[in-house]
């Protein structure tokens, strides 16, 4: 062995070791956050999706919703019209948002809905708030108008906690951060018209 690997070899010892203890932390029995029960459907009028979040309230994103730090989920859902041969051409991209805020005063929780910001839900049940938040119920993607028969289309639908901003009295206390973040990867529906 040279001299020079000798030196090295305390170096390669002590980065490893600091990798495997900076590592963030997963629990086993924290399950991956994910999008399910995603539905394709339509009424006489407009293409709709239905879709649910799961594994997104961690302990951390937990923990923050009831020391009263405002959360905001957002989905993006977006519809292409398949080609062959060409790329394929986006018809709808959209983006809505869930936050939800507690008030431990009042013991109450408060979800607004970007597709409906003047009715707020508010609820004293967190599994109801939960619900709130993590479910897509008949998000109106376009018109059937815009669609043509006998077509290919495909919807890609991913979710994900926007960044948090902590209050400056929190920055200390809670710093792993990173522990707070999900997405979903995206998911595909293919389907013909």
């Amino acid at each position: 062995m040279t001299l020079r690997a000798l030196a090295t070899a305390p170096l390669l010892a002590a980065a490893l070791l600091l990798a495997l203890f900076s590592a963030p932390v997963v629990r086993a029995d924290e399950e991956k956050a994910r999008l399910s029960d995603i539905v394709v459907t339509n009424t006489r009028d407009d293409l709709l999706v239905y879709l649910q979040a799961q594994g997104c309230f961690t302990e951390p994103i937990t923990e923050a919703v009831l020391n009263g730090v405002p959360t905001t989920f957002s989905f993006f859902v977006s519809l292409y019209s398949i080609r062959d041969f060409w790329m394929d051409k986006e018809i709808a991209d959209l983006t809505i948002n869930r936050t939800i805020k507690y008030d431990s005063m009042k013991k109450e929780f408060t979800v607004i809905r970007s597709e409906d910001p003047d009715n707020p839900l508010r609820t004293h049940s967190f599994s109801e708030a939960k619900k709130a938040m993590a479910e897509v119920n008949s998000l109106q993607v376009v018109s059937l108008s815009r669609l043509e028969k006998g077509r290919p289309y495909q919807i890609k639908a991913k979710a994900s906690l926007d960044r948090v901003t902590l209050p400056l009295y929190l920055h200390h206390v809670l710093f792993f951060v990173s522990l707070w973040d999900f997405e979903t990867d995206w998911y595909t529906i293919n389907f013909h018209y």
